[in-house]
């Protein structure tokens, strides 16, 4: 750290030096604070705080040194603690006099919630566009295999026969609900801070609309001390980006149970799989693994800024130099996690004959007997209890429903007519035709609607 000049004598020691800077991270808010100088610059020589001429010097300094940083010619020097300490010495460097005037009427206190607003909308907009890809790839791979039926579960048993189709789109619902909450993260950071100063605002005659309109905020903040200190808008991409690697996870935890051999549903592409070291026969998932335990981090990243934040009074407190790296590793790992995630979507084979096994299995009909029974006249809790005899009997036997004699069904309930052995995963399946149901009419439906949603037509 670099002491400002005027109020200390003495140079810092070098581990402090080396604890304190940001850096080594904060140089990824190059172009964002770069955008913000110059906008900031143009707004000084409108007000008539500094020359239009001052004003050129400084913006043709600013695109240089962008240009530097993007061709890594850019010379990070360890004693300057931060990206816009990096930066302003540059320009000084290269614009003299001019370059001084770049931090007239701001601090780096509104500097840094700039900066790290423009970034957190840029994050937004490419998360936004990998939800979208791989809720593209779901939907894909929800219209190829609209006619594979396989049991849905509850406590991980068989309880329902569905379509693979519908099961896949209950992910495209939770990654839309993502969507959600990303644009609304999007309209709380959507507000310009600069002209806070350090805490109490600033003394010089600045357009603050002026730079909203520059820099495409929406808004301006209307109190200082609450403009240099909120992170909210960090807090909640975090907490976003975690519900939205929870339904990864959920869908990577499917994707590993459905490619066992236990389930033998999907088949993984050779290109997201990978070999045992010493057990030649193994496919194993392990890109499925690694999202799933990737959410870890991304949990670790919320809760621990909610706790730097919990205790901070106002305003500004270094403590908030700490809003970076968890951010900047939980945007890393959620683009990646539905970048990785898309392709494995895309590439899975579907064994529509494993599905179609394990639905015969787990007297998966079980429901529509006691629907029957209701349909007849019967109480729904009475054919619940006559179905459940039915169903134990049927095991001790070592039978499966359609195997039941017409005498044992009609030994169970006299309102079991031939018309039981019409009973079908068909009929099941069609019998679920409402809104949000799995009958295929209601699916294609749902197909079509997604589609929509994406752009892709009806």
């Amino acid at each position: 750290m670099s002491h400002i000049r005027g109020r200390f004598q003495k140079a810092v020691d070098k581990k402090v030096v080396e604890y304190t800077s940001s850096l080594p991270f904060d140089w990824r808010l190059y172009k964002h604070d770069i955008a913000g100088s110059i906008a900031h610059a143009r707004m000084l020589a409108r007000q008539g705080i500094i020359s239009k001429s001052d004003s050129v010097i400084i913006v043709q300094g600013l695109e240089s040194i962008e240009q530097e940083l993007a061709q890594d010619e850019f010379r990070f020097k360890t004693e300057l603690e931060d990206i816009h300490m990096a930066i302003e010495a540059r320009l000084i460097e290269k614009t003299g006099e001019a370059g001084g005037k770049i931090h007239t009427a701001r601090s780096r206190n509104d500097q840094i919630a700039l900066d790290l607003r423009l970034y957190i909308r840029e994050a937004i907009s490419q998360t936004v566009d990998n939800v979208r890809e791989l809720q593209r790839a779901l939907v894909n791979l929800a219209e190829a295999s609209m006619d594979v039926v396989m049991p849905g579960y509850t406590h991980l048993q068989p309880a329902q026969p569905i379509l693979l189709a519908h099961h896949l789109l209950a992910y495209f619902e939770m990654l839309q609900r993502d969507v959600g909450r990303f644009n609304d993260c999007r309209k709380r950071a959507d507000v310009m801070p600069l002209g806070s100063g350090a805490l109490a605002g600033v003394t010089y005659n600045v357009d603050r609309e002026f730079l909203a309109r520059e820099l495409g905020f929406s808004q301006v903040s209307q109190n200082s001390l609450d403009a240099v200190s909120d992170r909210d808008f960090v807090l909640e991409y975090e907490a976003a980006a975690s519900t939205c690697m929870m339904h990864l996870s959920r869908l990577a935890e499917e994707i590993i149970l459905w490619s066992s051999a236990g389930f033998d549903f999907i088949e993984l592409d050779e290109a997201y799989a990978t070999g045992s070291s010493i057990m030649p026969q193994k496919k194993n998932p392990d890109v499925a693994e690694l999202i799933r335990g990737k959410t870890g981090r991304v949990y670790g990243n919320l809760m621990a800024f909610l706790t730097t934040m919990k205790a901070l009074p106002l305003a500004y407190n270094r403590d908030l130099q700490e809003d970076k790296e968890g951010l900047f590793n939980t945007v890393d790992t959620l683009v990646a996690s539905l970048d990785i995630c898309t392709g494995l979507i895309a590439t899975l084979k579907v064994n529509a004959e494993g599905a179609a096994r394990a639905v015969e299995h787990g007297y998966i009909l079980a429901t529509d007997l006691a629907d029957y029974l209701v349909g007849k006249g019967e109480a729904f809790r009475s054919a619940h209890e006559i179905v459940g005899r039915l169903i134990s009997y049927a095991v001790k036997k070592g039978k499966s429903l359609p195997e039941l004699s017409f005498a044992e069904y009609s030994s169970f309930s006299p309102l079991f007519g031939e018309d039981v052995y019409s009973i079908t995963v068909d009929s099941s399946l069609a019998a679920r035709d409402i809104i949000g149901g799995t009958a295929p009419k209601r699916v294609a439906q749902a197909v079509a609607a997604a589609k929509k949603t994406l752009g892709q037509g009806s």
